[in-house]
């Protein structure tokens, strides 16, 4: 009997043009799966990152622009902090580029257990992932990060002297970026989520002022200061992104057959 079952566990192996359905794995064979996705991501993040390291003084640079005249030089303050500094900034562009990577590994997982019609939408998938973070990301360099930079140097500036550690200016930084980047994608996770039957627009709607609630805490934790401008500055692109996400569910829906 224990032949038997350990015998039907074993993969079979798949014809010519046939793909390989992942819903019928044992967790074995689900571990599996995942482990060689996660390798072809950490190679890319690793490749990407050796090249962003070689690009890491524009890098800094580039970063350092949104803070203007009233930051004209970073420091460190240890031996090893400044590569440690360039290294973080190297790791960040990695994980940047290798962002349309990730989502196409995202993807092939997940492909399998989606009807034959949502498979069709992997391309789209993969670009409007890497556009909604860019667009995440461009609003947190361009937007966010100049006043938010002119008002915490600024301040005290009669009697103070900034003296900004290169780490945790390229940290502050390059973290609202992403965090900016990331959020933005909720609009792309509301369309699975509705296509999973998990979420309708009428649960969205319905849950609107509990939304509105959780944005402005995610605001307060995603911008460095909390005063009242950047504060709006933040909230004002996620009630957009929300009202965006229940007209993306909206389309989304009726492919499931149901009533919203």
């Amino acid at each position: 009997m224990d032949t038997e079952l350990i015998s039907q566990e074993k993969e079979t192996p798949l014809k010519e043009g046939e793909e390989k359905d992942l819903s019928t794995l044992p967790l074995v064979g689900h571990l599996e799966e995942l482990r060689k996705r996660l390798w072809v991501l950490i190679v890319s993040i690793a490749l990407t990152s050796i090249a962003g390291f070689y690009f890491s003084d524009r890098l800094v640079e580039w970063l350092k622009r949104p803070a203007g005249a009233a930051l004209p030089k970073l420091s460190f303050f240890s031996p090893a902090e400044a590569l440690l500094a360039y290294s973080k900034v190297a790791l960040a562009f990695g994980v940047v580029l290798s962002l349309p990577i990730l989502l196409y590994e995202i993807w092939t997982f997940i492909r399998p257990g989606l009807t034959v019609r949502e498979r069709r939408y992997g391309l789209a998938f993969v670009f409007w992932g890497s556009l909604l973070f860019g667009a995440g990301a461009s609003f947190a360099y361009w937007i966010l990060l100049p006043p938010s930079l002119t008002f915490l140097l600024g301040f005290g500036s009669r009697t103070l002297q900034p003296v900004i550690s290169i780490n945790h200016y390229l940290s502050f930084t390059s973290t609202m970026i992403l965090t900016c980047g990331v959020v933005f994608e909720f609009p792309l996770a509301i369309f699975f989520l509705t296509k999973l039957g998990i979420v309708t627009p009428r649960l969205l709607r319905r849950n609107w002022k509990t939304a509105f609630l959780s944005m402005v805490i995610v605001a307060a934790i995603a911008t460095p200061t909390q005063d009242p401008i950047n504060l709006i500055l933040m909230t004002l692109p996620l009630l957009l992104l929300y009202e965006t996400s229940i007209l993306v569910s909206y389309l989304a829906r009726p492919w499931r057959k149901e009533n919203a």
